[in-house]
């Protein structure tokens, strides 16, 4: 049985992705900063600030996927908040990389979260993974993140999935523009034409499988479903899919910089972004279109 390790596999994205890779044969090992009896999968302690892993977490792995990392949205970007959501990323990475190292893994591959805040604000221009990162916090936090991603051995086949706006009802930015649709609003940030590149959830838990298992991908591959929305068409299909017919509300940019300052960056950043090379590889995603993906998580509560 192939084994995996998963770092920051007890969030969103982590334990939808552990229950498909069990489903699909793996031997599932979580890492967490606390110990954990109610999952179905080994649960082994690392403390990053402290330098360590369980070494048993190691035993005879295949795999490692890392998504740890703290939330960019979750609280207004102080100083400390920046270094925060940096170190979360660039130092897990590292510890991971540094047990391996010590321990000479001769792992198959290593696969790491990343995200399209690495292009930045580009307007208009389509994204592909070639592109330069672009300006800003979003972009120079991801570009950090991946400097420590591909600073692992040679030999090891290392891959960073580049997340968009994650399509769930359980968390994540959907989740939070359909609970005023649910009550009759709409909103949307500015004048609504800033391209979000979505992807559903079940599609990108995939992703992370195919790109596990398949040899030929290395380097970054972005996470992205084919066909990116524009915010009014993304909170409009919200709307639709909801099934209340509701106001389309806009909220001007200046009144979301009064509370969120640098972080509603978040909101007003266009970001349209490729699948191409994800689909030139042989994947195929399930919910490629906006309106069937947001009708499959509204009836499964995904």
């Amino acid at each position: 049985m192939k084994k995996i390790l998963i770092g920051g596999g007890s969030g969103l994205i982590g334990l939808q992705l552990a229950q498909m890779l069990q489903k699909s044969g793996y031997e599932v090992r979580l890492l967490s900063r606390k110990k954990r009896s109610n999952l179905p999968y080994e649960v082994f302690q690392w403390d990053v600030k402290a330098g360590t892993i369980d070494p048993e977490a190691f035993r005879d792995l295949d795999y490692v996927i890392n998504l740890a990392g703290a939330g960019i949205a979750d609280k207004r970007w102080s100083d400390a908040r920046k270094k925060l959501i940096i170190d979360s990323r660039v130092e897990t990475t590292r510890l991971l990389w540094k047990y391996i190292r010590e321990m000479e893994l001769p792992l198959k591959a290593y696969v790491s979260a990343s995200a399209v805040g690495y292009y930045g604000d580009r307007g208009e221009a389509l994204m592909t993974e070639d592109a330069t990162p672009g300006d800003g916090f979003l972009s120079e936090s991801t570009k950090q993140w991946e400097d420590a991603i591909f600073s692992g051995p040679e030999n090891i086949r290392t891959a960073a999935v580049r997340i968009g706006i994650v399509s769930s009802t359980q968390g994540g930015a959907l989740e939070k523009l359909i609970l005023p649709a649910k009550y009759g609003v709409a909103t949307y940030f500015g004048n609504g034409k800033q391209w979000f590149s979505w992807i559903h959830i079940s599609d990108l838990c995939r992703l992370f499988l195919f790109v596990l298992e398949n040899d030929t991908i290395n380097g970054p591959v972005n996470g992205v479903g084919p066909n990116p929305a524009r915010l009014r068409e993304l909170v409009a299909g919200i709307r639709k899919s909801v099934g209340i017919p509701g106001l389309m509300l806009p909220i001007p940019e200046f009144l979301m910089r009064i509370p969120m300052g640098e972080m509603a960056d978040v909101l007003f950043s266009s970001t349209k972004v490729s699948s191409a090379k994800a689909e030139k590889a042989g994947f195929k995603f399930e919910y490629p279109t906006l309106m069937p993906a947001l009708k499959d998580l509204l009836e499964t509560k995904r």
